[in-house]
């Protein structure tokens, strides 16, 4: 299995319900480093996973709707705590459907998977990953 990385950061607020999340009930501010990982059996007829270039772009395009945003205020997000592992999620998903659209140009339909990871700090982070 071959893979690419590519690296982006996004700052949000939110809030969370349910005593599980402590002091996280409050609002307060995140900012994560966000790795979106491209997975594929076999290199594409230029020997490469994906263009880089189109995945940072694409990383970047979904990550901009999210950034210097309060998730509490987002009507997509009403009713659902935006934990980390929920965000990756929805980036990995966001990232897939640009897949599917050609944004990443038409090698990247080759691919097999996405993994994004959102590191919380540099003791702890979360992953998804999905088929595509």
């Amino acid at each position: 299995m071959y893979s690419i990385t590519v690296r982006d950061h996004v700052m949000v607020a939110h809030s969370f319900r349910g005593e599980v999340f402590g002091p996280a009930q409050r609002l307060h501010g995140a900012t994560f480093v966000v790795d979106a990982r491209f997975k594929r059996d076999d290199l594409d007829s230029d020997n490469i996973v994906v263009d880089i270039g189109l995945a940072t772009r694409e990383l970047g395009a979904v990550l901009a709707a999210l950034n210097y945003r309060n998730l509490d205020e987002v009507p997509e997000f009403a009713g659902i705590n935006t934990s980390t592992e929920f965000l990756a999620r929805h980036i990995a998903d966001r990232l897939a459907d640009r897949v599917h659209e050609g944004a990443l140009g038409p090698g990247a339909l080759g691919l097999s998977g996405i993994e994004v990871t959102l590191h919380e700090s540099h003791v702890a982070w979360a992953s998804y990953e999905r088929a595509l």
